[in-house]
């Protein structure tokens, strides 16, 4: 079974709760990428959780 995707229209609405900027969704992490914030808020059962405590810090190549 393929991982669930983001709706593209839920892409256009959610932004980085810390910076507003916008978000791109990693498929492969099932992440959405805050690069401004370098932050990665990760996606539980097709849910965003967009809460900067639960996000994953990049790291500085990404």
């Amino acid at each position: 079974m393929s991982p669930p995707k983001v709706d593209p229209k839920l892409l256009e609405i959610l932004v980085c709760p810390l910076t507003k900027g916008t978000l791109t969704f990693d498929e492969s992490t099932q992440e959405l990428i805050s690069k401004q914030a370098q932050l990665a808020y990760p996606i539980r059962d097709g849910i965003p959780i967009m809460l900067a405590d639960e996000a994953r810090k990049l790291k500085d190549n990404v």
